[in-house]
């Protein structure tokens, strides 16, 4: 492993707290988007993992700007270059999406835009140390680790934590309103109403998944704390889920912190890379990884339906008019959408209806005017606000999400694959 030195506890807590937030002005932005590959034939036929394999060596050779990843039941991930705009984002992952569509044709394959895959069950066809050590974790607590894992997929959008200090852009006001928008993001995206061909009784599966799952590294830090104390804590605090080793066995021991680890140093002593790698195994509605990474949006359906919310989230974070609007818009939602998110009522709330819930329905909709009023102020391209405003127009203002057009279309002809066809390009 690259570092062989242990640290200490106070160490730990001091890297930690370096880490989560690199102070600056709010300039740059990024989206990272997960997608289910199905076959482009028939979505509800499962694709063989060798056919994977062989598309995916080939994207590998694609001059792509963005890189590319797979998650493990398949899902591709493309992580963008960090952007000097929210237009020049849009541009560099739409063309490398493109050239990712075009060579997945030649396999007749394509990317699917769900929250969670809503025909097949999980299935893992990465053989990694890491997929091995995390499965192994999850399973002691039942089913839904292995959905999140192999199932899965979300529009992350990135922005830069802020500057230090009062006044605009101030990291602590980012984080905050991160968190409170929180739940209006889930409610206007869902987009994982299915789960094995059958409704589940959310219009957010996917979240509802996440708020079942390990407590420890799923819900937000406490919002009480200054940030960079109560995210040091959350680290720490957290069980242990991988402990590497350099013969590839990994182990996942059952029901240890790592802070616990750190005042052992059993199984081994720790070192900074110890921690940093389990800093990639926490998964908060907003994760602090020296910029904000917005983690509670579901895959959205077609070519440029991610556009929409990586529009909407930048212009509320970014423009400090669209902020301001927006936190007064939150802070009139029924529940506190801080505490325990996402197990807290609202979010709760969120996942089962989406903009159904009249409250998060006003919210949503003051969220959407101020961010559509901010995008010329931030040179947002004609084409971005013309994807916000029909989003808005076609679905928002009608109490409906994406997750309302799959159940539309699932049942008005139950057991086929016409439904597919609406997320699927």
């Amino acid at each position: 492993m690259p570092s062989i030195r242990s640290i200490s506890e106070t160490e730990a807590e001091a890297l930690a707290r370096g880490i989560c937030f690199k102070n600056g002005p709010p300039r740059r932005i990024g989206v990272e988007l997960e997608w289910l590959v199905h076959d482009a034939l028939d979505s509800m036929r499962s694709v063989d993992p060798s056919r994977l394999a062989a598309a995916v060596a080939e994207l590998r050779c694609l001059p792509l700007r963005s890189s590319l990843t797979q998650e493990p039941g398949g899902q591709l991930e493309l992580s963008s270059p960090p952007a000097a705009s929210l237009t020049e984002c849009v541009e560099s992952m739409s063309a490398d999406l493109a050239a990712v569509r075009e060579h997945l044709s030649h396999h007749r394959l394509c990317l699917a835009g769900y929250g969670l895959d809503p025909w097949h069950p999980p299935r893992r066809v990465l053989e990694l140390p890491r997929y091995d050590a995390m499965e192994e974790y999850f399973d002691r607590d039942g089913p839904f680790g292995r959905a999140m894992m192999c199932s899965s997929a979300s529009v992350q959008v990135c922005l830069d934590a802020g500057i230090a200090g009062p006044g605009p852009g101030d990291y602590q006001a980012r984080w905050r309103l991160a968190h409170l928008l929180g739940p209006v993001l889930v409610a206007a995206f869902a987009n994982s109403p299915l789960r094995q061909g059958r409704p589940t009784g959310l219009r957010s599966s996917r979240q509802g998944i996440w708020a079942a799952m390990d407590s420890g590294r799923t819900l937000a830090p406490h919002h009480a704390m200054h940030p960079r104390e109560a995210w040091a804590r959350y680290a720490l605090d957290a069980d242990v889920m991988v402990v590497r080793a350099d013969d590839n066995r990994w182990s996942a021991p059952p029901g240890i912190t790592f802070r616990h680890w750190l005042r052992t140093g059993l199984p081994r002593p720790v070192t900074a890379d110890d921690l940093t790698y389990h800093l990639t195994t926490l998964f908060p509605p907003v994760r602090p990884h020296g910029h904000l990474e917005f983690r509670m949006i579901d895959a959205q359906p077609g070519d440029d339906g991610w556009i929409v919310p990586l529009a909407v989230t930048a212009a509320l974070l970014d423009d400090s008019t669209a902020a301001a609007a927006a936190h007064r818009a939150v802070l009139g939602l029924a529940e506190p959408p801080l505490p325990l998110a996402p197990r807290n009522p609202l979010w709760q709330r969120a996942a089962r209806h989406g903009p159904a819930d009249p409250a998060l329905h006003r919210a949503a909709l003051a969220c959407f005017d101020a961010a559509r009023e901010a995008l010329p102020r931030l040179d947002a391209s004609p084409a971005i606000r013309t994807a916000v405003d029909e989003f808005y127009e076609l679905r928002l203002a009608r109490g409906r999400c994406p997750a309302d057009d799959l159940l539309d279309a699932a049942s008005a002809d139950p057991g086929s694959d016409s439904a597919s066809r609406l997320w699927t390009r």
